[in-house]
């Protein structure tokens, strides 16, 4: 702040960069020390604001030598300048200030008395109680119990825990055989029938090290009534109290230090999962104030009450946006209902309902009914009904559950908000790491998204953009099959699929078993089973019963194939998404055949041929236009072969009539994605789905599989990619046969295309084989990165989805996809 270090005119601007850079660290949660001289009051009360205002306990280290020492030190220093009287009041100020330093703030202060002290002090860090990152589980997490000791017994029966009894046969332990632990989210007590025996059971499974428990409000209200304090005996404190008057006194004290010494919330496996009884927002995960706790009790309230004199309650939920999953409990709810990764748990089993418990990290849910309402609740509650004593396992990940015995369910409120996609991004994937989006591309998306583009919860995949092969250099091809081949070989894959590339337009399809499941996790329109949609998320049609219609005939091959049982794990809803190419080109280009290329065309066609007789009938009058008619001549031929190259991808359609649909890859299904299995494996799922379909929609895609090592398969592939071509094809695409492959250069291209001569004037105009060395300067780096990180994105959507994310975080990834479309490339591409 100065360029001389002893200017005591800096020191505002100093300390005032200090408290920023301190509050920097606090919230990236870094260990922060601040090494000053502090001994004023008003320099610590800033730095204990600072500590609160980010919910972490100030800690602080006298270094208490004596006053001669700190003289001697300081005339050592002549760069130093002060004075000893500067050092004596200083000693005076820290000798004042020692003794009020708790009362100022400090969690813990450490005195190191003299110099010996301070020269034998090691500093070590101590986790604060609710760290427990370094604890993996598995657990199962358990809601509000409420004193229903009863259905308590029953659950973690189901879970597989063995109860151990005591001498009276009342449980006083329960352990697991897989060494499985039990984590209870508070609200043990109050209201149920036997409050006593639940604090038995659960405290003797937290003193063996069976169980973890955060508080609840009713504990933190219990501590309180138990001290002799004052406090309203309501909600059910007064049944406590009195079921506690039976039990011996010293069982009294137990409930009352094992209450008090209750943390509001732990953070575990590696800060992956947090449980607070009453939730916890990102900002408050692993920190320890007064505010923390409080919302870790009561939740994000108003301080105002509803119709039924209770508090009314902020949705934080809805805003969270974390990388830990939250599981509380609190308020309770009918069904178990996933919103931005958490859950509540407590599902109302002193009301009648159901007590609940979530098996973690399999995200399987556990629950038994109430035996009997035991309390009759202030807000209307709906009582469960019976199940038939099994074990009720509902849903997975987030994915809707199949009955009346407690539905696991995506929430609603899964809401998106303007800045999980506006401004600069960052998204994290698997396969590469940090892909960054741009502010300017991620406007373009915005307005795609927001206007076109299907409902979010639909739209769970984008297909990525895909480069050509390497320019060829001789002839007259702008691409050839040896580059691709020879460009895989570069990247140390040894066998390719040729995969015949039909020119229609890509599409993919969402296929649901049925409609349950679609209205439930996709939230489809009543009636649908499905989705069918562009490369930018767009509808393929607006035409819901042709849409309707084809996946009917999609559905209709995956059963009579017997695709679902191969497909999907135990317990998977039936849903299924394709990767497929949708023909003819002109089902959804139609328009911008019209417009452009049927335009174009005609113009040549009734121009040229006029121009060439005029030019003819020119020459035979002795003028010398020989090289003009020459030139005119080949841009009537080229016209014409322009025209008969986009002609071969129209053809009439009605309904489904003319519709052809050739699926190549399977994206996802159920739990499960698939870039694990080869491109073979997905080609033969799709020839099984052809063979199925009775309608004739569904259409093959012919392969063909290279050996890039091998000079006589390499010729093999370039002669079936002319004969592809010669016969009309667009060509074709080589990928991995492996499918996702990482070479010694990071993550291979997912593929590449191999377009044919005639093809290509679609791209590039009738006349393109006349511009070739302009265009064989086209530049493949920022289109292969392009592609490569779409990829990414796209199977981090797939993955995130499969896995339970929230909607934001699967929708961050599809959208990143979009906007990297929107990013400029070389226009010869």
């Amino acid at each position: 702040m100065s360029d001389d270090p002893t200017s005591q005119a800096a020191t505002p601007e100093a300390f005032a960069l200090l408290h920023h850079l301190v509050g920097v660290r606090l919230r990236a949660g870094l260990l922060t020390v601040v090494d000053a001289t502090n001994v004023q009051p008003d320099a610590r009360r800033q730095l204990v604001a600072v500590a609160r205002e980010h919910d972490v306990l100030p800690v602080a280290i006298v270094l208490d030598v004596p006053e001669d020492v700190a003289q001697a030190r300081n005339a050592a220093r002549p760069d130093r300048g002060f004075g000893t009287h500067v050092v004596r009041r200083q000693a005076q100020q820290l000798r004042r200030s020692v003794r009020g330093l708790a009362r100022e703030g400090f969690r813990t202060v450490h005195v190191l008395d003299g110099v010996a002290a301070v020269e034998a002090a090691e500093v070590v860090r101590v986790p604060l109680r609710n760290d427990l990152r370094g604890v993996t589980g598995p657990f199962d997490v358990v809601g509000d119990v409420h004193g229903c000791r009863a259905e308590l017994e029953t659950l973690l029966g189901r879970l597989g825990y063995v109860l151990v009894r005591d001498a009276e046969g009342r449980p006083v332990d329960a352990t697991h055989p897989e060494g499985r632990r039990a984590v209870f989210v508070g609200d043990l007590v109050d209201r149920g029938p036997d409050s006593p025996g639940v604090l038995r059971l659960v405290m003797g499974m937290v003193e063996a090290g069976h169980a973890l428990c955060v508080s609840g409000n009713h504990e933190a209200k219990l501590v309180r009534a138990l001290a002799g304090r004052q406090v309203s005996t309501s909600h059910g404190l007064a049944e406590t109290l009195a079921q506690l008057a039976a039990e011996p006194p010293e069982f009294r004290e137990r409930v009352r230090a094992f209450c008090d010494r209750l943390v509001a919330h732990y953070v575990l496996d590696e800060g992956r999962l947090v449980v607070a009884h009453a939730g916890l927002k990102e900002a408050y995960h692993g920190r320890a104030s007064g505010r923390v706790r409080s919302f870790a009790l009561f939740g994000d309230t108003t301080g105002e009450t509803d119709e039924y004199g209770l508090p009314v309650r902020l949705p934080w939920a809805e805003d969270y946006r974390g990388s830990a999953t939250v599981l509380y409990g609190h308020t309770p709810t009918p069904a178990l209902t996933w919103v931005n990764d958490t859950l509540c748990l407590d599902t109302g089993c002193v009301f009648g309902g159901r007590l609940s418990a979530l098996r973690y990290p399999e995200r399987e849910a556990v629950q038994v009914t109430a035996e009997r309402v035991w309390c009759d609740p202030v807000r209307p509650f709906p009582r469960a009904e019976p199940t038939d004593g099994a074990p009720v396992v509902v849903g997975r990940s987030g994915a809707p559950g199949g009955g009346p015995d407690g539905d696991v369910v995506r929430g609603a409120p899964d809401r998106l908000r303007l800045d999980d996609v506006a401004g600069r991004r960052v998204v994290e994937t698997r396969l590469m790491g940090r892909v960054s989006l741009r502010p300017e591309d991620a406007v373009g998306a915005l307005e795609v998204m927001s206007r076109f583009a299907l409902d979010p919860r639909v739209l769970l995949h984008l297909p990525p953009t895909m480069s050509p092969c390497a320019t060829a250099r001789e002839g007259d091809l702008l691409e050839h099959p040896r580059e691709a081949f020879a460009q895989y070989a570069h990247d140390g894959v040894a066998d390719v699929v040729c995969e015949e590339k039909h020119m229609g337009s890509r599409a993919v399809v969402l296929v649901c078993r049925d409609a349950t499941v679609a209205a439930a996790r996709f939230a489809l329109p009543a009636g649908a089973t499905g989705a069918v949609w562009t490369r930018t998320g767009r509808a393929f049609w607006q035409d819901a019963a042709r849409t309707q219609a084809l996946v009917d005939t999609v559905a209709s091959a995956v059963a009579a194939a017997g695709a679902w049982d191969d497909l999907l794990a135990d317990g998977d809803d039936a849903w299924l998404l394709l990767d497929c190419e949708l023909l003819p080109w002109s089902a959804k280009a139609g328009e911008l055949l019209r417009t452009q290329y049927a335009a174009v065309g005609a113009a040549a066609r009734a121009v040229l041929p006029a121009a060439v007789d005029a030019l003819a009938a020119a020459g035979d009058r002795g003028l010398d236009v020989s090289e003009l008619l020459t030139r005119t001549r080949r841009r009537a031929d080229d016209a014409e072969r322009f025209t008969a190259a986009y002609r071969r991808y129209v053809w009439d359609v009605d309904g489904l009539d003319g519709v052809r649909l050739a699926p190549f890859q399977v994206l996802a299904a159920g739990s499960r994605t698939f870039t694990d299995r080869d491109h073979l494996w997905h080609l033969g799922v799709a020839d099984r789905l052809v063979a199925a379909d009775a309608s004739g929609v569904l259409l093959g895609t012919r392969r063909l599989v290279v050996r890039t090592g091998d000079p006589a398969s390499v010729a093999e592939g370039t002669a079936w990619w002319q004969a592809l071509t010669d016969d009309g094809g667009e060509g074709m695409v080589v990928k991995p046969l492996a499918n996702l492959v990482r070479g010694p250069r990071g993550l291979v291209q997912p593929g590449v295309k191999v377009r044919g001569r005639e093809y290509l004037r679609i791209v590039y105009g009738p006349e393109y084989t006349s511009h070739l060395p302009r265009l064989r300067q086209r530049s493949l780096g920022r289109k292969r990165s392009l592609a490569l990180r779409e990829y990414a994105l796209g199977v981090e959507a797939l993955e995130r989805y499969v896995a339970g994310a929230p909607l934001w975080r699967v929708h961050e990834a599809v959208f990143g996809v979009l906007a990297l479309e929107s990013a400029p490339v070389d226009p010869r591409l």
